[in-house]
């Protein structure tokens, strides 16, 4: 003798309905999140999708800048040192001048001057992360090497090429100035200045002193103008970090919007999912007796 399974069809329909809510609060509460797969909110879920790649993106940004900035920071920090070496041999030259030196005073400044010179280049080789930063794009090569046969004093190695990276969608930044361009500019050949004040002291002409000891003065001022690029660029970071991490507070504001739990409400939805299982299984259990006796006895 077999029973029948459909004598109470609205009793378990209603049955599964609550054994359904009370799941998926489960799930909201245990997760956290409204959406926990693609059909609990379609349209919800495609505006995930889309939310997170730009998050994923603000990240990215946002790592670049942080990157950025401490390259910058970087080159401007052995700006600053080429600055005070220039200052130096300014004061070197000035004394150099003067008329009052012998030939051994004279040899001994010029020693002088050439240790700033290998300090120079030594700054003019400066890395970040491995890579050379007064280069141009030819990062893994050492932009400058001591050459006392060259005009310079130096061989430049590298390229006039610079690097740019993207920073938001749509807005990339030049981060570098080519060492040539820094050192050996036509506006103010740091590296030449230096080498004319070192021929000029060993030579002991005190007006060719004069006159290399000038030079350095407009190499300096040339190579503070340059530093500038440096000081906008990472200004131009600041900012726009700022709207970066703005960007990333709305964005996941809207992520909350979409796929956010009120953990109350979900906690309450439960509740009342179970107080429903609870009652249909009470009811069930009333009429499958009732059925299946007067099925027997029909």
């Amino acid at each position: 003798m077999r029973v029948n399974p459909n004598f109470t069809p609205d009793i378990l329909s209603d049955l599964y309905t609550a054994e359904s809510q009370a799941q998926t609060a489960i799930e909201q509460l245990a997760s956290g999140q409204l959406i926990n797969m693609p059909s609990d909110n379609p349209a919800g879920a495609a505006e995930l999708v889309q939310n997170q790649a730009q998050q994923g993106q603000t990240d990215q940004f946002l790592q670049n800048t942080s990157s950025l900035e401490e390259l910058l920071q970087t080159a401007d920090s052995a700006l600053s040192s080429v600055v005070s070496a220039l200052n130096q041999a300014i004061s070197i030259g000035t004394q150099g001048s003067n008329g009052t030196n012998d030939a051994a005073n004279l040899q001994a400044l010029a020693q002088q001057v050439e240790g700033i010179q290998s300090q120079v280049v030594d700054w003019a080789n400066t890395t970040y992360q491995g890579n050379y930063i007064f280069a141009g794009t030819a990062a893994n090569t050492a932009p400058f090497t001591l050459d006392a046969t060259a005009p310079d004093g130096v061989t430049y190695n590298g390229n006039s090429d610079t690097n740019s990276v993207e920073i938001a969608d749509g807005n990339s930044v030049q981060t570098n100035l080519p060492g040539s361009q820094l050192f050996q500019g036509a506006g103010g050949d740091v590296m030449g200045a230096l080498q004319q004040l070192i021929t000029a002291l060993k030579s002991g002409n005190t007006a060719a002193v004069g006159t290399a000891t000038s030079q350095v003065g407009t190499a300096l001022n040339y190579l503070s103008q340059q530093r500038v690029f440096y000081g906008d660029v990472l200004d131009q970071l600041n900012s726009n970090q700022s709207y970066l991490q703005q960007e990333q507070v709305n964005l996941q504001s809207e992520q909350n919007t979409i796929d956010g739990v009120n953990m109350a409400q979900a906690a309450t939805n439960l509740s009342q999912a179970e107080t429903t299982q609870n009652a249909v299984l009470a009811a069930l259990a009333k009429v499958i007796p009732d059925n299946l006796l007067e099925y027997l006895q029909s």
